[in-house]
């Protein structure tokens, strides 16, 4: 578990972070998303110890982050492992020597790391390039190089920090299956940084946005979609003015595709008799959730009417401005 409580960083007179409060729990994946200078890439270097922090509480699994010595912070980083946007392989060794190489660092037996490494990279799905160097690599591969060497010491915890944002959406989506499967199969929590939606909606259980070094908004992923703060929006840069009808009132309804929400907008059209256009409608999956969304235009007389009865259905909506 991952305990954050008030912390604060600045570099010189400016505040990177400020005020976080933050709790990760084990075996989970959890997102840190946000513009880029938003604080989430100091925050994870805070989490390792590799960024120290003004004040405040960073405790992971029971250890306090500050006041200790670097040989006792580089044990505790041992049970962290980090992957990177750029990879940071070694280019002059093969696929087996990078993998090995953290092992190699701490003293563990050839026979230890032989066995360590065969069983990494038939995780991993490279068993096929054990003696290519990086060069010969693709993108993909390359981040499966790093997943490896970043399971090589079986940490407890997993860092990604921008760790798809190099590559191909393709090889994005197999990477995150891959950190997916990980995270289910070897119940290794999973602290992700990155600007991408896309990542957050695939893999995240929860997730919290950073606005200029605060966290504005966190929860589960579905409730952080279905709420749409402002740091959401923003964050998104959605223009919902294209949306807007002038004749009428735009409603936005969203909802978690289920049985019953399915016939929502045929129940509406049936208890209030009253017809409306569909200007906008998205179905989205979020991890294991199906996310809706729908905007329609209807007379103005009825806008009450309707929001009271999603309101009844504890159905989150939204109507939109129709001043121009």
């Amino acid at each position: 578990m991952i305990e954050i409580t008030n912390l604060q960083k600045s570099y010189g007179k400016t505040t990177i972070l400020k005020d976080i409060n933050l709790t990760i729990n084990d075996n989970e994946i959890y997102g840190l998303v946000g513009r880029s200078g938003a604080g989430k890439s100091t925050l994870l270097r805070c989490i390792n110890g590799l960024e120290k922090y003004d004040s405040g509480s960073l405790k992971v699994n029971g250890f306090d982050i500050k006041g200790h010595t670097n040989r006792e912070l580089r044990e505790f980083r041992k049970n962290i492992g980090m992957i990177f946007q750029n990879f940071s392989l070694m280019e002059r060794k093969n696929v087996y020597e990078n993998i090995a190489l953290p092992m190699k660092c701490w003293g563990y037996k050839k026979k230890q790391i032989d066995k360590k490494v065969k069983e990494l990279v038939k995780l991993v799905d490279i068993e096929d390039k054990l003696y290519q160097k990086p060069r010969s690599l693709s993108g993909g591969q390359k981040q499966r190089v790093a997943i490896a060497r970043a399971l090589s010491l079986d940490p407890k915890i997993l860092l990604c920090d921008e760790a798809t944002s190099a590559l191909d959406p393709k090889t994005t989506k197999s990477i995150l299956l891959l950190l997916k499967k990980i995270n289910e199969t070897l119940g290794i929590g999973m602290v992700v940084v990155t600007h991408q939606m896309f990542v957050v909606k695939k893999i995240c259980h929860k997730v919290s946005i950073l606005e200029n070094g605060k966290i504005c908004t966190s929860g589960t992923v579905s409730d952080v979609f279905l709420n749409q703060s402002k740091a959401l929006k923003n964050l998104l840069g959605e223009d919902e003015e294209e949306l807007i009808n002038a004749d009428g009132k735009s409603i936005k309804i969203l909802y978690v595709q289920n049985s019953e929400n399915n016939k929502l907008l045929s129940d509406i059209v049936k208890k209030f008799d009253v017809d409306f256009s569909i200007t906008a409608a998205k179905l989205e999956k979020y991890r294991d959730a199906v996310l809706g969304s729908v905007v329609i235009n209807v007379n103005e007389e009825k806008v009450a009417d309707i929001t009271n009865y999603l309101t009844k259905l504890k159905i989150n909506w939204e109507v939109l401005n129709n001043e121009q």
